[in-house]
């Protein structure tokens, strides 16, 4: 026989667990929350993730249009969760009665479709401003740095300035050598990369910014200037082969004056270890590491 009506039983047990999957789904994603809190440090919860400035001007903007465009997300993400708590909330179901139901409202139509257009267009219009100014190459920079990349390891030189054999002095790397690159401040810096057999990256996390660096016929340049003296990691960040995670080298910030000396140095025939040792600098990296290559490494 088959109840009916109001003897029919009640399957209680399917109510009680409504309460204990929200329970559990309200556990999760406080676990999940935290264990997201706990993984980030205080500089990333100020800096959202970015690093703090940049030792170029170039970095300093694009540090600006971060901050900006991360702050401006946050703004829109709290209307949005507003208007979703607040519909949560004023429109619940009250009772058996559904709330009033509306098939269209032009006016909030209008408005999500034309803000996002306007949000878009002031994220995308400081974009280009800053890209520009990131890609601008003046005429006539006051030192040149050619960067050739190999596996794994970099040479740098500069071609304005010719040793005692008539060509230009230069720094390579080698399997018990990280290269250092002495550049000047304050001084208009011109990198034209290339790259002797697979694609390479030229990257220096200070600097906020890194650029491919191709075989072939395709020659990538760019130009800034670095601010702050000091000792700056950098290393590739296309991953090139084998031993990609050990072609690092030391970007080193000299005053103008150190700069010019060290260029007499190398000029007179000394390695770049003997020459930032007659300038005062660490003769070398701060890392040592082991690349195998087959580059000679006897004028470095």
């Amino acid at each position: 026989m088959v109840a009916t009506g109001s003897s029919a039983p009640r399957y209680r047990g399917r109510r009680r667990s409504g309460p204990l999957r929200r329970v559990a789904g309200i556990a999760g994603v406080s676990v999940a929350l935290l264990t997201l809190l706990g993984a980030c440090t205080v500089e990333d919860a100020v800096y959202f993730g970015w690093p703090r400035g940049g030792i170029t001007p170039q970095g300093q903007r694009m540090f600006d249009l971060w901050i900006g465009s991360a702050v401006a997300a946050m703004a829109v993400g709290v209307f949005v969760w507003g208007l979703i708590f607040w519909c949560v909330i004023a429109y619940r179901r009250r009772g058996d009665e559904l709330p009033a139901q509306t098939r269209f409202n032009l006016p909030i139509e209008m408005i999500y479709t034309v803000a996002p257009f306007l949000i878009i267009s002031v994220l995308f219009y400081y974009t280009v401003i800053v890209q520009t100014d990131v890609n601008r190459l003046p005429d006539d920079p006051d030192v040149v740095v050619n960067v050739d990349a190999f596996k794994w390891n970099w040479k740098f030189s500069y071609p304005e300035t010719l040793g005692t054999d008539g060509r230009p002095v230069y720094t390579v790397g080698s399997s018990s050598y990280v290269p250092v690159l002495v550049v000047p401040t304050n001084q208009r810096i011109r990198f034209v990369e290339h790259s002797e057999d697979v694609i390479h990256s030229f990257w220096v996390p200070d600097m906020l910014f890194k650029r491919d660096v191709f075989p072939g016929n395709v020659i990538n340049q760019f130009e800034t200037t670095i601010l702050t003296e000091g000792a700056y990691v950098g290393r590739c960040a296309e991953l090139c082969g084998t031993y990609h995670f050990s072609m690092n080298f030391e970007l080193r910030a000299v005053s103008e004056v150190d700069f010019a000396r060290f260029l007499e140095a190398k000029q007179a025939g000394r390695s770049t270890p003997d020459a930032l040792a007659a300038i005062g600098q660490p003769p070398l990296a701060e890392t040592t590491t082991s690349i195998p290559t087959d580059r000679d490494a006897a004028n470095r």
